[in-house]
């Protein structure tokens, strides 16, 4: 190696440089984040397992840019993925590897096929370090309901990195990788993005294949990524997004109709009605202005906006997903897979298994989602939240007829004490009042480092949240570049 290798600011687009220039070699990079991961995993507890073969890996990547530095010359053409150490969400399969969306229930399960996302990956060359940990199938807003302990935030480490991605957004964070997968269903990468002080992308719904992930709540599963800026994460983008004969949601460039509002500049609407309420923290909002004044000042038009049904977002949110859950985590019935649990019939069995396995909060929306999927609830609640879902929608499709992207802060306040919120669910569940519009809408959504709250001393990162009209995930690079100076 003939050069120290800075990992802290490091993005996709330089370590393909270097890697080219041969200032590095892949294994010279992955070995740089394995000594990081050694020095401060186990107080932060990003990753669940850190993969043995991981040098091995990037062995093989070397072999590749050698090969394709000896027939290419300084023109050399290769995927500006390859060598490059990737941490992926506990929830994604990998063949042969272990999955088990930090439950009990799949302790011990070994995928039997890869998910796209994960080929895909695989084609371009990434070094796979090894699986983050998660809230329990996805469900929380802080990584404290995972079966096998909390993940800290790097910044404080007595605080949460927020979930359901919390050890991804927490491994990139702690120069642990180069950027992470996750999975985003109500927040659950741009939420800990922001905690964490790093950039999480939503795309559109159905750009990325969701096949291979462990499904939580089907209609709102976004696949994603964590990354340190926009730049990287629009390389990440291209990699992964096109349509898969194996999701029949997935969609293709052609989808949706591209359009623009701004002529020169994108135009930029903000519901100031929707920011008023209670239990935002004055530092959040103080940070959210000055992000809209650095766009005024880079000549961008801001307007308000009226999103009169968005307030609702959340108690439609909250009936929809513990319905969808409660059908998804039908599967788990320790028959076919997973934890088993004997019992004197299979009945027994099913329920010992299912006590054994799963954790509070999984039991909890299991509860509330046959509740309002039974008999005489399904139309007043379930049809009525999807009816709700839709005016929803109705409003941002509305809005998008005069702006290109609506702007809100990503979270209420900076990431929260561990323990501050476990006994309290309506409160871990307002985390996801500025997310989970996007989820419900399928729109894609951003959110970007735009300052810091102090607290107790330390410096918090919070987050700016761009919206953009369905497939225009352009208008997000676009402005988010602009507003870190990434031009």
């Amino acid at each position: 190696m003939n050069m120290k290798i800075d990992l802290a600011n490091l993005t996709i687009a330089k370590a393909h440089e270097h890697l080219k220039k041969g200032d590095f070699t892949a294994v010279d990079l992955t070995k740089a984040y394995l000594d990081e991961i050694k020095k401060k995993n186990a107080e932060i507890n990003a990753y669940r397992e850190v993969f043995a073969d991981a040098l091995d890996q990037a062995k093989a990547a070397d072999d590749k840019i050698k090969a394709a530095l000896k027939s290419g010359g300084k023109s050399a053409d290769f995927s500006v993925l390859l060598g490059i150490p990737c941490a992926v969400k506990d929830n994604f399969l990998i063949k042969g590897r272990i999955t088990s969306s930090a439950s009990k229930i799949l302790e011990n399960y070994h995928a039997t096929y890869d998910a796209t996302a994960i080929a895909k990956l695989k084609e371009a060359g990434v070094v796979f370090l090894g699986r983050t940990n998660m809230d329990e199938f996805a469900m929380g807003a802080s990584t404290e309901n995972s079966a096998y302990g909390v993940t800290r935030n790097p910044h404080d480490t007595s605080r949460v990195p927020g979930g359901s991605s919390g050890g991804s957004a927490a491994a990139v964070a702690m120069d642990g990788a180069l950027f992470a997968m996750g999975s985003d269903t109500g927040g659950s990468i741009r939420q800990p993005a922001s905690f964490c002080g790093v950039v999480g992308l939503k795309p559109t719904y159905g750009t990325i294949s969701r096949y291979g992930l462990t499904a939580m709540a089907s209609s709102l599963d976004h696949v994603g990524h964590i990354c340190r800026t926009v730049s990287d994460s629009e390389i990440v983008l291209a990699a992964l997004r096109g349509q898969d004969p194996k999701d029949g949601t997935t969609i293709s460039d052609r989808t949706y109709e591209k359009k623009r509002v701004g002529a020169k500049k994108l135009v930029i609407g903000v519901p100031k009605h929707f920011l008023t309420g209670e239990g935002v923290d004055p530092a959040t909002m103080k940070a959210f202005d000055a992000s809209i004044e650095a766009f005024k000042s880079k000549g961008y038009e801001i307007k308000d906006i009226k999103l009169p049904n968005i307030s609702y977002s959340i108690a439609a949110y909250y009936i929809i997903v513990p319905a969808e859950v409660s059908a998804n985590m039908a599967r788990f019935d320790g028959m076919r897979y997973g934890l088993h649990v004997d019992g004197k019939d299979g009945i027994e069995d099913y329920f010992k298994t299912r006590r054994a396995g799963l954790g509070k909060e999984v039991i909890r929306r299991i509860l509330l989602g046959t509740y309002v999927l039974s008999s005489g609830y399904y139309d007043a609640y379930y049809n009525r939240a999807n009816a709700v879902r839709a005016m929803i929608t109705e409003d941002f499709l509305k809005a998008f007829e005069s702006v290109d992207l609506i702007a809100i802060p990503t979270t209420p306040g900076p990431a929260f004490k561990i323990g501050e919120k476990t006994n309290d669910p309506v409160a871990m569940y307002l985390e996801d009042i500025f997310t989970s519009p996007a989820d419900l809408t399928g729109l894609p959504a951003i959110s970007v480092p735009c300052g810091t709250a102090e607290k107790e001393g330390k410096k918090l990162p919070l987050g700016l949240q761009l919206i953009a009209r369905h497939g225009d995930e352009a208008a997000l690079f676009e402005a988010g570049k602009s507003f870190l100076g990434e031009e």
